[in-house]
């Protein structure tokens, strides 16, 4: 499947979802697979929908480092259980976007950069928005239920680890050290969450990003998720 295929026909299934408050779209996949890129992605096709799009990231909502590394800097199960301030998450954007919830939301709490809280003013949902969320770790018991579609971005590990080493090069500093980074803990601590959580049985879609020019889509569910809070 061409790209410009594969965006309209994913903004197409979300714009054409009902429900009686933002719709929550959830991008999740391993590390540098290609979540936060199809997510930019989506902007412009939803937004010629009609739909007001509202961008954010498990990026914004991270732990403190003396909370993310409290198991040492290498550790898988650091990752993958210490990154990310999931209640957060719920009380500050999903919740609110989700039934009954006040559309007053906040994109972000936190900046691992500086590793310190943000003040992000809050602002109010259209009734009709979209969230577009990238991130790890999203299909996770702890966020189950507060999303409205689920898309697992799909990449073999030989594949995001070179793209890792060009990604991250600044954030490291070095090839070695990103390598090193990765096959100690964020390749095992992704390992860890597919074997827990099994996200590609679970997503709505799934989306085969191997080759970004020609992705394959297959839908994993006969329907999107239903209604949750």
């Amino acid at each position: 499947m061409k790209r410009a295929l594969l965006l309209e026909a994913l903004a197409q299934r979300i714009v054409h979802i009902e429900r009686p408050h933002p719709i929550r779209v959830a991008i999740d996949g391993v590390d540098a697979a290609g979540k936060t890129t199809l997510a930019e992605e989506l902007v412009t096709p939803i937004q010629a929908c009609g739909r007001p799009v509202i961008r954010a990231s498990i990026d914004g909502f991270h732990q403190p480092a003396r909370l993310r590394y409290q198991r040492g800097a290498t550790s898988p199960e650091g990752y993958y259980y210490d990154s990310f301030n999931y209640p957060a998450l719920r009380e500050c954007l999903l919740a609110p976007l989700g039934m009954g919830g006040s559309r007053r939301y906040r994109s972000a709490v936190f900046d691992f950069r500086t590793d310190a809280e943000v003040q992000v003013t809050p602002r109010v949902a259209e009734t009709h928005a979209v969230l577009l969320f990238d991130g790890v770790f999203l299909l996770r018991p702890e966020l189950q239920g507060y999303w409205d579609v689920t898309i697992f971005v799909d990449a073999a590990f030989a594949v995001t680890l070179v793209r890792a080493q060009q990604r991250d090069l600044a954030l490291f500093g070095n090839v070695s050290d990103v390598t090193q980074r990765y096959q100690q803990r964020y390749i095992p601590g992704q390992k860890l969450y597919l074997e827990t959580c099994c996200p590609r049985q679970r997503a709505d879609l799934v989306v085969e990003n191997t080759d970004p020019g020609h992705p394959v889509m297959y839908a994993v569910k006969a329907h999107v998720a239903s209604n949750g809070p």
